[in-house]
């Protein structure tokens, strides 16, 4: 019997008819039981040597994991990020890797817009102290009079530009690899964007590049009291940079869904003016029961080609 692998730490079997189907089939499926993001070992122990396929989270899929699957076949992205998988050492190894990019995108950008209103407006601040005892009235700001600067014009880039648009903000962006902007989204340089932006959100891709993209110096360049957001990856940021800024009074919030090393233990959580979410940027139901289905919908086609099962 084959074994199909589940990393991700919550996941409908039941509600999923694809991969119902495989089950029917006589596939087998090994599930996460950590309640959380694998370590590289864990998944290793989880792999073994017997499954063919998976539905992956965001574990790390190393050239060491690669090596110890020996039967895998198939990876399955249950989201739009492939930065935790080296594609390079699953070509080598002859494993085919899917995700899902357009199903989590409402989602995140819903999020994102959610964290934008909510510093702008001080909102977890004030729940703070009213259940405190307090009965504070604070000041906040209106999105309608920011210049937003989307860093990342994507799939998720793109919505909550258009959103923040809808509110009556001017919106600028930057992407090096977008050469038409949206309308009435003027692109520019990311540090003129930096240079012009109340609020900066982040919705690119993770690598070598772009690691630490928001930094000391990054920041030092920003509005005084400007907004940080982060749905996309932990490592666009540097985290005890962003957290010195807060605490100094340089920025005026910051509002993260993601971390670079997760669960997250660190100084942002001392931080007042940080806004902090337990990456469930996707975790919209009806956006995770779209991506879950896209995924076993995934890994069935790869399985397929694999010559693993049969097609219908």
């Amino acid at each position: 019997m084959s074994n199909l692998a589940i990393s991700t730490s919550s996941f409908d079997i039941d509600g999923n008819p694809p991969l119902k189907h495989l089950l029917s089939e006589g596939m087998h499926i090994v599930k996460n039981s950590h309640g959380r993001k694998l370590t590289e070992d864990e998944t290793i122990a989880l792999l073994g040597s017997d499954t063919v396929g998976m539905i992956a989270g965001i574990e790390p899929l190393t050239e060491r994991v690669f090596a110890g699957a020996r039967g895998l076949k198939v990876v399955s992205r249950c989201g739009s990020g492939l930065d935790s998988v080296d594609l390079a050492a699953a070509k080598r190894y002859g494993i085919s890797v899917f995700n899902t990019p357009e199903a989590p995108a409402q989602a995140v950008a819903e999020l994102a817009m959610c964290m934008i209103l909510a510093a702008l407006r001080r909102i977890c601040e004030i729940d703070r102290l009213l259940r405190a005892g307090e009965w504070p009235r604070i000041q906040g700001g209106l999105l309608a009079a920011q210049t937003v600067g989307i860093v990342g014009l994507g799939r998720v880039g793109k919505r909550v530009a258009a959103l923040c648009q809808a509110f009556g903000a001017q919106v600028v962006a930057h992407d090096s690899y977008v050469e038409q902007s949206l309308p009435g989204v003027k692109l520019t340089t990311l540090p003129v964007l930096l240079a012009e932006a109340s609020v900066v959100s982040l919705h690119l891709t993770y690598d070598a590049q772009t690691h630490h993209l928001l930094n000391a110096e990054a920041f030092s360049r920003m509005k005084p009291g400007a907004v940080v957001v982060n749905t996309a990856r932990g490592g666009l940021i540097d985290e005890a940079a962003l957290a010195e800024a807060l605490n100094t009074g340089r920025l005026g919030a910051a509002a993260l869904d993601v971390f670079e090393q997760e669960p997250y233990h660190g100084p942002l959580l001392q931080c007042d003016k940080a806004i902090l979410t337990s990456h469930v940027g996707s975790l919209a139901r009806e956006s995770r029961q779209r991506m879950e289905i896209e995924a076993a919908e995934n890994l069935r086609r790869g399985l397929v080609s694999a010559g693993l099962i049969k097609e219908d």
